[in-house]
């Protein structure tokens, strides 16, 4: 029985923080939704690279194009979108205490939000479109916070995993 309470509590943890991201990005996704130009302003900045040093050895890879730049966007939002709807359905398992399934739903949604988040923002924004360098369109801190806490989360989500048991002699 004292192994039990250990188990319950990293699976109310997993549960709590899985619906933490859940919620952070079901709000996310909404303002973006709801506010579309407010952002869009943020990703059209930062695709064009217009706040930047204008290194002339980097500025090739801006992209100008206000389609590209829209539909950049929009696919982000729809990742948002998708990557909440995942994580609260994730938290619905992990309430109904179904933990294999919690654990599988919750890990692709937390992956989805490290992807946008560190591969997306950090790595493509950030390195690629040099938004390290703009004052005015750099969301590099933010990113980095989401992708450390979701990181995290995926932590507790496997921590809580039942152990394999050793094979019988």
């Amino acid at each position: 029985m004292a192994t039990s309470t250990p188990r319950g509590a990293l699976s109310l943890a997993a549960t709590l923080l899985t619906a933490t991201i859940a919620l952070y990005m079901a709000l996310v996704a909404f303002g973006n939704i709801t506010d579309f130009g407010t952002n869009q302003q943020f990703v059209r900045h930062v695709l064009a690279m217009d706040t930047t040093f204008k290194d002339e050895d980097l500025m090739w890879r801006a992209i100008t194009s206000r389609g590209l730049q829209d539909a950049a966007y929009v696919g982000i939002i729809v990742w948002e979108t998708v990557a909440a709807l995942v994580l609260i359905y994730g938290s619905w398992l992990w309430a109904r205490r179904d933990d294999l399934r919690a654990r599988r739903m919750s890990t692709y949604g937390l992956l989805m939000v490290m992807l946008l988040f560190g591969a997306g923002f950090i790595a493509i924004g950030g390195e690629w479109f040099s938004m390290w360098q703009s004052e005015d369109w750099n969301g590099l801190d933010a990113a980095t916070r989401i992708f450390l806490f979701s990181g995290v989360v995926l932590i507790v989500n496997q921590l809580s995993a039942p152990r394999a048991q050793p094979p019988a002699a």
